[in-house]
């Protein structure tokens, strides 16, 4: 049976104490954090666990006592005017909660400044301990697989930095798994799993963020994602189906994608 962390997308409706006792409740053993709200996730509650010690001291003691890792943190994103000293208490607090990778996506339009900034970045998260996962995603400007293993050999820091391939950003960027598979060893680091259609939807934004499909109700080939990643490579269930939220419970809504994937693995 293949390890898997419950993401925050799938879950959306959940403080991070919430998310870890899902994940427990799913069979999971790690879950991907955002360690802070966000404006474009309306669905999200309100929590601060870098200002708030009281939260986060209980956040690691739920961690701890249920057996769930922070296996990666959320958000760190880089655009032409961002100061990398900001996402200083974000990588502390990460630190802190024993994250196994921060996620940075690129939006800065300069090449090289963009490579210039992110192995800025990259600096900064080794400074604390913490490897960094590039995720590619096709309104970015790191739009591809090819484009991210690219950034990533230009740090040049295999197994410290890498990329984090979602199934879906990877067939919506026109890869496929075969592509996945012939990655330089210590490229890649994590795996993201859902579903969706074999035509795209008018909005990348939207299916990405809260409208993506269980495993085996779509045209994605997970079986096959999961065999072309690394060996042991870690991997995450990232389904948002923010319509069903109101209408199944939180549990109802995580067992379902949890489950999906476990049949679609078996």
């Amino acid at each position: 049976m293949h390890r898997l962390a419950l993401d925050h997308l799938t879950a959306i409706d959940t403080t991070p104490i919430q998310l870890v006792q899902a994940a427990r409740a799913a069979g999971c053993d790690g879950v991907c954090l955002f360690m802070e709200p966000m404006d474009v996730l309306p669905l999200m509650p309100q929590f601060d666990i870098y200002a708030d010690s009281t939260v986060r001291m209980e956040l690691r003691a739920a961690m701890r006592d249920l057996g769930v890792t922070l296996d990666l943190a959320y958000p760190f994103t880089l655009a032409g005017r961002t100061d990398i000293a900001t996402f200083a208490t974000a990588m502390e607090c990460a630190a802190e909660l024993g994250a196994g990778l921060i996620n940075a996506l690129l939006y800065d339009r300069d090449p090289a400044r963009r490579v210039d900034r992110f192995g800025q970045f990259c600096d900064m998260a080794a400074r604390f301990g913490l490897p960094v996962g590039v995720e590619f995603y096709p309104p970015s400007q790191v739009p591809s697989l090819a484009a991210a293993l690219d950034i990533v050999e230009q740090i040049g820091r295999p197994g410290a930095v890498g990329v984090n391939v979602d199934l879906l950003h990877l067939m919506r960027s026109g890869g496929a798994p075969a592509e996945l598979a012939a990655a330089p060893a210590g490229y890649v680091l994590y795996g993201q799993i859902a579903d969706g259609p074999a035509q795209a939807p008018e909005s990348p934004d939207d299916e990405a963020s809260s409208n993506r499909l269980l495993c085996g109700g779509g045209a994605f080939d997970v079986a096959g994602f999961v065999q072309a990643l690394p060996i042991n490579c870690p991997l995450s269930v990232e389904i948002p189906r923010n319509h069903a939220v109101g209408i199944e419970t939180t549990a109802e809504r995580v067992t379902r994608a949890v489950e999906s994937v476990r049949c679609a693995l078996a």
